[in-house]
């Protein structure tokens, strides 16, 4: 049985209300959902999230590990590595089976909630592929890390000041990644088809989305 880390964020009797309701994997994802996606340039730590009530993958992802730690879960984030497209972070968690499922706030409907259903780290990554692609219809997913547990930024309080997320974010892009495809599988990879990629775009926020060859705003 998990036992609850003690949380060392001091959340107001505000922030206790929302961070109750959410008591398992499915209502944390169906928060994100409930939220807009953020186009914002800016880290969000989960506090701010909670106040601003908007959140990319990024702030997203850690609002879910506060709240996943919350219910004994460790808080791991995995970074996903991309090329010509944004990365993306998703959070792990474990179910009563065992089994690896994801949480995740994405500008793609497909890119968010995993069942923890997967037997490893790498099978629920390459659940991942199929819908992680660009604006041109390339599929771009091409890499993951090992997980990154936030326990480890504590000291710098990452649940309530905004000021560490730089360094997570640095971490992150720093720890191994592993390889998903070979040289010979990516040069097989046929684009996506069309009637794929209009359905994928619904609801889509296009100042967040990423378009190669130009810089973000």
């Amino acid at each position: 049985m998990r036992r609850p880390r003690p949380s060392p964020a001091p959340w107001t009797a505000a922030e206790r209300r929302v961070l109750d309701r959410l008591d398992s994997p499915v209502a944390i994802q169906a928060f994100l959902d409930g939220i807009p996606y953020s186009d914002d340039p800016i880290y969000r730590c989960p506090r701010r999230v909670l106040a601003d009530r908007r959140a990319h993958c990024f702030d997203g992802a850690l609002l879910a590990a506060a709240a996943l730690r919350r219910l004994g879960h460790p808080p791991l984030l995995v970074d996903l590595k991309a090329v010509r497209d944004d990365d993306h972070i998703i959070v792990l968690f474990r179910g009563a089976g065992g089994g690896l499922g994801a949480i995740a706030q994405s500008n793609f409907a497909g890119l968010r909630y995993r069942e923890p259903i997967h037997r490893s780290l790498r099978e629920l990554v390459l659940s991942y592929f199929e819908p992680y692609f660009n604006v041109e219809g390339l599929k771009t997913l091409r890499a993951y890390s090992a997980p990154l547990d936030l326990g480890a930024f504590d000291g710098l309080e990452w649940l309530v000041r905004s000021e560490a997320m730089e360094a997570i974010a640095a971490r992150l892009e720093s720890i191994r990644h592993y390889p998903l495809l070979t040289r010979a599988q990516e040069r097989g990879l046929r684009d996506v088809d069309e009637r794929t990629f209009r359905t994928s775009m619904i609801g889509v926020v296009d100042a967040g989305l990423y378009r190669p060859g130009k810089e973000r705003a």
